[in-house]
């Protein structure tokens, strides 16, 4: 379901945000720009950042790159969490468990083949609003395991999954991507390797998005949500 600006909208994110008016939800993700420090530039500038996480051998990590759609596109991109097997990196389940006031639960399994395959369910809220030259999306998800289905065996269950969506307008037909993840992929990888695997998924990520977008159903959708309703 997609919703006009300025209203609450939901949808499910990747392993691979904002919460104005509920200021105790995601108090422990840092949502400073302090400490960032360049990762990696991948293909097609997608600029990665990493930092520390106090206490923990794994780093937060956070993209930025522009994609070629308006923002609206690329927020229905997102949003299209049925189809998510179809084109998102290692994502073979992904379902909505309720719907939940402002929020959405979300189950989501990855295959990873390198490795045991990872699940988790999530609760995910969603803002948007005007600017001068677009709207902004911004969304967040924290982890809900408990809302969720029990463990399965040989599934690696993932405890700790936080992110933040920022799509930002850049022009009439163009959106700067900002996505911040933390999160421990879990079973016996070393926190090296989960680091790494943090890298990798964050560009294939992007990439995704950014042929997804192509699709002119999207766009449809973007500039349907933008119409006034009618009485």
């Amino acid at each position: 379901m997609y919703h006009r600006p300025v209203r609450q909208r939901t949808f499910l994110g990747l392993t691979s945000i904002f919460l104005a008016g509920c200021p105790t939800v995601f108090a422990a993700m840092d949502s400073s720009d302090e400490g960032w420090k360049l990762a990696a530039v991948r293909e097609n500038n997608v600029a990665i950042y990493s930092r520390p996480r106090p206490g923990s051998p794994l780093k937060e990590f956070k993209a930025v790159g522009p994609i070629d759609a308006p923002t609206a596109a690329v927020s229905a991109v997102i949003d299209d969490f049925k189809n998510y097997p179809k084109f998102m990196p290692f994502t073979s389940e992904c379902r909505v468990i309720k719907q939940d006031g402002d929020s959405i639960i979300g189950y989501q399994r990855l295959s990873p083949k390198i490795c045991a395959d990872r699940d988790y369910t999530l609760r995910v809220w969603k803002k948007s609003w005007p600017v001068s030259d677009g709207l902004v999306f911004m969304s967040q998800w924290s982890p809900a395991n408990e809302l969720g289905p029990p463990e399965k065996k040989g599934v690696v269950r993932v405890k700790i999954c936080e992110g933040k969506w920022l799509l930002e307008p850049d022009g009439a037909i163009k959106t700067r991507a900002t996505y911040s993840i933390y999160s421990d992929t879990g079973g016996a990888l070393p926190s090296f390797i989960s680091n790494h695997v943090s890298l990798t998924g964050i560009s294939r990520l992007f990439a995704a998005i950014r042929k997804q977008v192509k699709d002119p159903k999207y766009a449809m959708v973007a500039a349907a949500s933008s119409v006034p309703a009618t009485r």
